[in-house]
């Protein structure tokens, strides 16, 4: 049985993604600030195991203890949209977290390849494959980047997969996730994945319901022909 350490398990997604592991009969350790923030349905799951702490706050040894053992590191992490959140401390905590726990994955030293899945934005483009972006959509992004700090941290953490992690690593295989406009809805619904944006996440964004975008994360994590499709990629998802 898979075993996997879920990031930002409190937020919108990240209980959707956990509630979406354990319904495969997949264990799950979470490292939250506020364990009893998770819903009650899952907080007393015999396969859910909490860990009450800030994760920047962990020591690398700490890191290491908690990542050793899983099957899979899913990342959730996003900043809280309120001008704390966007604009205080810590600016870079998608990203720093993205580096730390892969650190902490290749001290470990596994026999087998770790996955690694980030929930990222379809805002954020996939350098690897030069995908073409409309001069007003490139204008756009620059301005978000110098005025909205989230922005900027999502990308850094993506490309410390794709340039420091890599295609060839042994210890660590990733995938990074693309959702458009997150909406909230009570059912898994039809999808559709692609490997490049079919859409201008600016002037022509689509929708994604958060509850799909656990479920694709899940099946990355639990679904092997899932997981060979898309590893070392930047899928990005749309509700159908």
């Amino acid at each position: 049985m898979m075993t996997t350490l879920v990031l930002g398990a409190n937020g919108a997604t990240g209980r959707l993604l956990v509630e979406q592991l354990l319904n495969r009969g997949q264990y799950v350790k979470a490292i939250v600030r506020s364990p009893d923030k998770m819903p009650k349905v899952l907080l007393n799951h015999e396969k859910l195991h909490l860990i009450s702490a800030n994760l920047l706050d962990l020591i690398d040894t700490e890191l290491a203890q908690h990542v050793e053992g899983c099957d899979a590191v899913a990342s959730c992490l996003g900043h809280n949209l309120t001008l704390k959140g966007v604009f205080g401390p810590p600016r870079r905590l998608v990203a720093d977290s993205t580096r730390r726990l892969c650190q902490a994955i290749e001290s470990n030293k596994s026999e087998k390849p770790t996955k690694f899945v980030l929930m990222n934005t379809a805002g954020n483009s996939n350098r690897d494959l030069q995908e073409p972006i409309p001069i007003a959509q490139k204008c756009v992004v620059g301005l978000i980047r110098i005025l909205l700090p989230p922005h900027v941290d999502n990308e850094q953490a993506a490309d410390y997969l794709r340039t420091k992690v890599g295609q060839h690593s042994l210890e660590i295989e990733w995938a990074v996730v693309r959702p458009d406009s997150l909406t909230n809805e009570e059912e898994v619904s039809e999808y559709e994945v692609h490997t490049s944006p079919t859409r201008s996440a600016i002037f022509n964004s689509g929708k994604t319901s958060r509850i799909n975008v656990g479920h694709f994360m899940a099946e990355l994590i639990t679904n092997h022909d899932t997981w060979n499709k898309w590893k070392g990629q930047m899928p990005v998802i749309y509700n159908k």
